[in-house]
């Protein structure tokens, strides 16, 4: 005999009657459904539908009064709204999350949830109901609790929210067996049953569960059998075979705990008759258990051998018809899926995470080079400008002792020739133009009246050097704002002095030298114009020194156009060339006003 109950006993641990024991099919497709939504949504990277379908599995799972996997899923999709921070999804899945918690008696973490759910809550109504839980919960006294339990119950009734209500009534109930009150828990529990037996018959199953648990703690095995016959006369246990088993089999417990094991017996073997023909085999084999244990109470040892041989030969056949198998089995490879699902995911997040690090640190990488790179050409502009600007203040300190010499070669000139008075005056006006050269020969650019006035006292100077020899002309374009505009400093001096020392002092008669400032739209237009011997005519009268001097000081100027241009863009032309019919030498210089 014992042989057999372990064979038995193995056969079920074989099935597997763990977690998903009461499952029904519609619980199985609804989790099957949301199961794929969640797969659709995985592979489309939608995490609030993610979230969506945990919260969805998890809602059926409560329906269904599995409250462990509930509570499971209510966290995977908390977790998703708080890093998608939807605060009313958040708020209505840390309530269904402390509910869970708090049917599975697991109370400080259903507190915190509420807490948290009331501080979340998007509507006076939600804040009111999540603290009122938060309260029912921890307050000292029964009469705090029972103020909190009515005012969730007045808002369920306002809202109609008729499982709100029955639920509310159920737990005042509770805190009424606290106070020993069996009068009023039995009330309270009778309107929570009359209300959610209408709409939410699982509720209504756990309600009058806990109403008979009240009479049989109580002695009042009358009560708890009337209690138990009156669900089984609902339309929702009679027409749920499974459902109706269960209830059969925890009246003929109530019957054994009253000491009528004759009537238990009579139940049990009805509850066992009817899950042998609805296929249900996890309860036959519960009420092979009860019979067995009556049967050897009483020492009827051949009718436990009987029923043994009997559920033995019949297990076969009820296996097949057993529709709750196959769901426990479906629902077990589905949560292997939704698992599957979470591993392949949480490996694509990792997979795009290290190919995220790689190429936000090779963006890094290209950036810091890129900026390396940015960094060393900009200070080598730099270092190119500073050189630049070096040798332009160079250039223009090279024209100075070039332009001294010739001056102080004419006052050598005027002193030889004793002429003390011209000698004088010639020094007086070289002091003022040297002056004002010094002044300005640390800037690139000084204001065009000043240019202005150097040029004509220049030319006053050498008119004075070679009396005799030219006259000379200057001409400004009264569009010209002579203030404001700036020209580069002594640039067009040295034209003048190759136009009056290599042109215009060797003819035989008088010369004539013009100077003209021109404003051509956005260009400023300088003309020198003589007419002197001419260019080729000027090299031939050279001796090499001259060439060679005044090769650089051509050079030199044509050099500070190419720097101006290159630090100041102000697109500066220079052209020189001999005028038709040996007729003298024009240089036209243009350059950029803007």
């Amino acid at each position: 005999m014992k042989t057999l109950r372990l064979f038995i006993l193995f056969l079920f641990m074989t099935f597997g009657s763990g977690m998903y024991s009461q499952v029904n099919t519609k619980a199985v497709e609804e989790v099957q459904v949301a199961t794929r939504k969640l797969k659709k949504a995985i592979d489309t990277k939608n995490e609030s539908a993610q979230a969506d379908s945990y919260y969805n599995i998890g809602e059926t799972f409560f329906n269904d009064g599995n409250f462990p996997k509930s509570e499971e899923y209510y966290t995977k999709a908390k977790k998703i709204y708080e890093k998608l921070n939807d605060k009313p999804n958040i708020e209505k899945t840390t309530r269904r999350l402390a509910q869970s918690q708090e049917k599975q008696n697991k109370i400080t973490p259903a507190i915190s949830n509420y807490s948290m759910a009331a501080q979340l809550g998007y509507s006076e109504k939600s804040r009111t109901v999540n603290s009122n839980d938060v309260a029912r919960l921890s307050s000292p006294t029964p009469e705090q609790k029972v103020e909190a339990i009515q005012n969730n119950i007045n808002i369920s009734k306002k809202e109609n929210e008729q499982a709100g209500v029955a639920e509310g009534y159920s737990q005042l109930a509770d805190v009424n067996i606290q106070q020993n009150d069996v009068f009023k828990a039995e009330e309270n529990l009778n309107n929570a049953y009359k209300i959610s037996k209408k709409e939410a018959p699982q509720q209504a199953l756990e309600i009058n569960q806990k109403l008979a648990n009240l009479y049989v703690e109580n002695k009042n095995f009358e009560k708890a059998i009337e209690a138990k016959k009156k669900v089984l006369r609902e339309d929702f246990v009679k027409e749920n075979s499974q459902e109706k088993v269960n209830q059969i089999q925890e009246l003929a417990d109530i019957y054994i705990k009253k000491n009528d094991p004759d009537e238990a017996v009579t139940l049990l073997k009805n509850a066992y008759g009817i899950a042998l023909d609805k296929g249900h085999t996890l309860e036959a084999q519960k009420s092979v258990k009860k019979l067995d244990s009556l049967y050897t109470i009483s020492g009827n040892r051949d009718a436990s051998v009987q029923l043994y041989r009997d559920f033995l030969g019949k297990l076969p056949d009820l296996v097949s018809k057993d529709r709750s198998l196959v769901d426990n089995k479906i629902l077990e490879d589905t949560e292997q899926r939704i698992s599957q699902l979470e591993k392949e995911k949480e490996l694509k997040d990792e997979l795009i995470r290290k190919k995220n690090v790689f190429n936000y640190g090779l963006i890094g990488v290209l950036i810091l080079l890129s900026g390396l790179v940015i960094f060393i050409f900009r200070t080598l502009k730099r270092v190119q400008i500073k050189n630049k600007r070096i040798a332009l203040q160079s250039l223009r300190r090279e024209m100075n002792p070039h332009f001294i010499f010739n001056s102080l070669n004419s006052v050598n000139h005027f002193i030889a020739t004793s002429n003390e008075l011209e000698a004088n005056q010639y020094l007086t006006r070289f002091s003022k133009l040297m002056r004002g050269v010094m002044e300005n020969s640390a800037e690139d650019f000084i204001p065009f009246q000043q240019e202005l006035d150097l040029l004509q006292n220049y030319l006053a100077l050498e008119k004075t050097r070679f009396a005799n020899k030219f006259d000379y002309e200057v001409e400004v374009d009264e569009s010209l704002n002579l203030q404001s505009q700036q020209v580069p400093g002594m640039l067009i001096q040295p034209f003048l002095e190759n136009a009056i020392w290599h042109g215009l002092r060797y003819r035989d008669e008088k010369g004539f030298l013009k100077l003209s400032f021109e404003k051509d739209v956005q260009y400023l237009k300088i003309t020198i114009e003589d007419n002197g011997i001419g260019i080729e005519e000027s090299k031939k009268q050279k001796t090499q020194h001259q060439k060679a001097r005044e090769g650089r000081g051509m050079k030199n100027t044509l050099e500070r156009i190419q720097l101006l241009n290159d630090l100041y863009k102000k697109d500066i032309t220079c052209t020189v060339k001999d005028k038709e019919n040996n007729g003298g030498v024009i240089v036209m210089i243009k350059m950029n006003l803007i």
